[in-house]
């Protein structure tokens, strides 16, 4: 089962302060170099992300969050209906239900929202809270990550 593959889809605009927390935190992960997880990192989910996320074995979708209430949360993902597609933009469960119908794929997925609280300037980098809350959302991640891989390897 060393084969297990995790994908880590980080999206949003780094040009607009805190909503390129998703590409920060996959940039991280990336550097990171953990074993069994590949990163890719894009301005938004568009349908051509079912592809790779047919591609591997589970995958997280990072992006910011206003209003979150907490610094981070990880939570489990369910496909989501697609009707019409009538904007490149796709939500992580319409790119998940995607790869299902498409490829006949359906990896474990989660939701990484990490609270941002600066979204409205045209300005590149992290507000201090949303830097703060990268950090912890790293370190939960990592946790996780090594859980995950513990259980993949177990049920081999």
């Amino acid at each position: 089962m060393t084969g297990m593959t995790l994908l880590v889809i980080g999206y949003g605009n780094a040009g607009r302060g805190d909503d390129g927390l998703g590409p920060a935190f996959a940039e991280r992960i990336a550097e990171a170099g953990l074993a069994g997880c590949r990163t890719e990192i894009d301005y938004q989910l568009t349908p051509e992300h079912a592809l790779q996320v047919a591609g591997a074995d589970a995958v997280v979708f990072a992006d910011a969050e206003l209003g979150l209430g907490r610094p981070f949360r990880l939570e489990r993902l369910k496909a989501e209906r697609v009707g019409e597609i009538a904007s490149h933009a796709l939500a992580p469960g319409a790119v998940l239900a995607l790869a299902e119908l498409l490829y006949g794929a359906t990896p474990d997925a989660w939701v990484l929202g990490i609270a941002g609280e600066d979204f409205g300037a045209v300005a590149e980098g992290l507000s201090d809270t949303a830097a703060r809350n990268l950090e912890l959302a790293l370190s939960g991640f990592l946790g996780w990550h090594g859980a995950w891989r513990a259980r993949s390897l177990a049920d081999a």
